[in-house]
């Protein structure tokens, strides 16, 4: 079992940055293959990014490339995003996922899931 906490939400304005973190407890962090997801109200999960297991390679989404970066610190235990040039369409609830296989983009391949944190760009 892996346990999965999200931090580092909030309100931020148009343009503006954050970085959520997710800390990892329970089995080997360095296992697992990592991935963030999102889910807007109404609107099904989508993926953001996934990272492999020792950081060295990295998938996006259309939508977020060159704005956000995924990276991990696996003496950590910790998975990171970090989001700039915020729009309005990033307001979600984002959720940090570990995995069995590296760099997939279906919520299929991750079998655990941290509680979401919540992300809002106002205009």
């Amino acid at each position: 079992q892996v346990q999965l906490v999200e931090s580092g939400g909030g309100v931020v304005q148009t343009g503006g940055s954050l970085r959520l973190s997710c800390a990892a407890s329970g089995r080997t962090f360095s296992d697992y293959p990592m991935a963030w997801f999102r889910q807007a109200p109404g609107k099904e999960r989508e993926f953001v990014a996934a990272i492999n297991r020792i950081g060295s390679s990295t998938l996006y989404t259309d939508s977020v490339k060159g704005r956000f970066t995924m990276s991990r610190d696996n003496a950590k235990n910790t998975a990171y995003l970090q989001m700039n040039s915020l729009k309005p369409e990033d307001t979600s609830v984002y959720y940090c996922a570990a995995g069995t296989r590296s760099l997939k983009n279906s919520a299929d391949w991750y079998d655990y899931w941290g509680q979401g944190t919540q992300v809002t760009v106002s205009s």
